[in-house]
């Protein structure tokens, strides 16, 4: 009996939830293919095939965008049908409690976290190189051709070195500049050489200038060899933008210290985010279920629906500052990520514990 109600209940649900989420994810897509129709056939004249392109290409990022908020309305949406024909009042008069209603829809919230985790962490930066290459739309102003041509960051300790280009493989650069800082990580001599090539292990720099803390007479030299062991910042991550990168380079950047792009904290605060995304769906099961308990036979639907929506919005809200406040430091980074989850998950197990006494 309950194996049966539990798989009426994942199947309601998740046709509701893909629904919403392919058909709002359909609609932005198509506004901003017809917004942008004219830039990318400039790009490959009498060849339509690239509006189709650049949709897939961005489909992983709206799906993304849109997955949270469209597991809200898939669960408000169903549990006002079950309401309205008092499916709800008969599985309450069951036995059938609102934690019982949470722990039979774990197949499909894992199954949405776990989707809303491949998506971020594997479709998104397979996919944004080649947006940006492209330049169109929101990518146009951030426009970053990841190729031989573009910046590279390296580190080694505490030295952070900047190229202005490198060849495929990272080991001949181009107008280096190496930042050498002491332990405390303040400055203590910039050089700048003309080019680099690795050789063994040692970089050797050629047409170099350095300059030191002190004020100290700059000194040229024809070549100097820096034994340092550069790390760089892989080729698809060269902008440092958190978002857009997997999980793996998030670590990657964090061991290394950003390269000097950006702070630790970002890399770390994104890293924290990105493994907390598998638990939104369950954490909007959790907000709606117990609401329902408070319309048992079908009354103040129209309620049901705004109060929870309004939680669900509020929640959003909550959670993008939050991040913003990890991303600028003011808070630690697991903390800026878990906040939001921590929250209103303990709102929701306070809401489902008190709904077992209604």
């Amino acid at each position: 009996m309950m194996k049966i109600l539990g798989w009426m209940l994942n199947r309601m649900v998740a046709i509701r939830f893909f629904g919403i989420l392919f058909g709002i994810s359909f609609f932005v897509l198509s506004l901003d293919v017809l917004t942008n129709a004219k830039d990318l056939q400039a790009l490959r004249p009498n060849d339509m095939t690239i509006l189709l392109q650049y949709m897939l290409y961005r489909a992983p990022s709206v799906l993304v965008n849109y997955m949270g908020i469209s597991m809200l309305l898939a669960m408000l949406l169903s549990l006002t049908e079950l309401s309205y024909r008092n499916e709800m009042a008969a599985m309450w008069a069951a036995g059938v409690s609102p934690a019982r209603i949470i722990i039979m829809l774990l197949p499909l919230a894992f199954v949405a976290g776990g989707l809303n985790f491949v998506l971020s962490d594997s479709a998104i930066p397979a996919t944004t190189p080649q947006l940006r290459d492209w330049g169109i739309g929101d990518y146009g102003a951030e426009k970053l051709k990841l190729g031989e041509k573009d910046p590279i960051w390296m580190r080694a300790g505490p030295d952070i070195l900047r190229a202005g280009s490198a060849n495929g493989d990272s080991t001949r650069l181009n107008d280096v500049i190496i930042f050498r800082r002491d332990d405390q990580g303040l400055l203590r001599e910039q050089i700048y050489a003309k080019s680099a090539a690795l050789d063994e292990g040692r970089w050797t720099l050629t047409k170099v200038l350095v300059y030191y803390r002190d004020n100290l007479q700059p000194s040229r030299l024809d070549t100097l060899v820096y034994s340092g062991n550069m790390k760089p910042a892989q080729a698809g991550a060269r902008s440092g933008a958190p978002e857009d990168m997997a999980l793996t380079e998030l670590f990657y950047f964090m061991d290394n210290q950003g390269f000097g792009i950006r702070p630790v904290w970002v890399y770390e605060t994104w890293a924290n985010k990105r493994i907390s995304l598998f638990f939104s769906g369950l954490l909007m099961m959790g907000l709606c279920i117990p609401l329902a308990t408070r319309f048992r036979r079908g009354g103040g639907l129209g309620a049901l629906f705004a109060v929870g929506v309004g939680i669900g919005f509020v929640y959003f809200i909550v959670d993008g500052i939050s991040l913003t406040m990890g991303e600028l430091g003011f808070v630690k980074p697991w903390l800026a990520a878990w906040l939001p989850i921590l929250a209103f998950g303990s709102l929701a197990v306070v809401m489902t514990l008190r709904s077992e006494t209604v």
